[in-house]
C-alpha cells in the first residue's frame, strides 16, 4: 500500500518560516519525481515545486522561488519544504504527490499517481 504522510504545516507570521516533510512508502522511491502542490479556496490545485527522482533537478513556481527550497533524503524516503519568509498569500492546502515515468510534465497535477492527504499552512499578516 502506497502511503505519502505529509506533516510539518501549521499557522506562522508574515516573514516566518515552516519546513514541510512528506515520507513515502510502499512505492519504489528512487524511480518517482515528488511534487509539491497547493490549493487555497476557492481556487485551482498549483504547483508549489518538483524534484526530479533522485534529486538532480528542481523546479519553482515564480511566486515561492527563493523563498522555498524543496529537498530530498533518500535514505529516509522523504521530501522536504522549507519555507521562508512566508506571505499571508502562501496560505493554503499544501500536498506532495509522487510522479512515475519522465519528469516533463511536473507541473501537472494529472501526471501525479499518488498523493498525500494534505496538510494546512497558514500566514498571518
Amino acid at each position: 500500500q502506497v502511503q505519502l504522510v505529509e506533516s510539518g504545516g501549521g499557522s506562522v507570521q508574515a516573514g516566518g518560516s515552516l519546513r514541510l516533510s512528506c515520507a513515502a512508502s510502499g512505492l519504489a522511491f528512487s524511480t518517482y519525481h515528488m511534487g509539491w502542490f497547493r490549493q487555497a479556496p476557492g481556487k485551482e490545485r498549483e504547483l508549489v515545486a518538483a524534484i526530479s527522482a533522485g534529486g538532480t533537478r528542481t523546479h519553482y513556481a515564480d511566486s515561492v522561488k527563493d523563498r522555498f527550497t524543496d529537498t530530498v533524503d533518500m535514505a529516509k524516503r522523504t521530501v522536504y519544504l522549507q519555507m521562508d519568509k512566508l506571505k499571508p498569500e502562501d496560505t493554503a492546502l499544501y500536498y506532495c504527490a509522487a510522479k512515475p515515468g519522465y519528469y516533463s510534465g511536473y507541473a501537472f497535477p494529472a501526471g501525479y499517481e499518488y498523493w498525500g492527504q494534505g496538510t494546512q499552512v497558514t500566514v498571518s499578516s
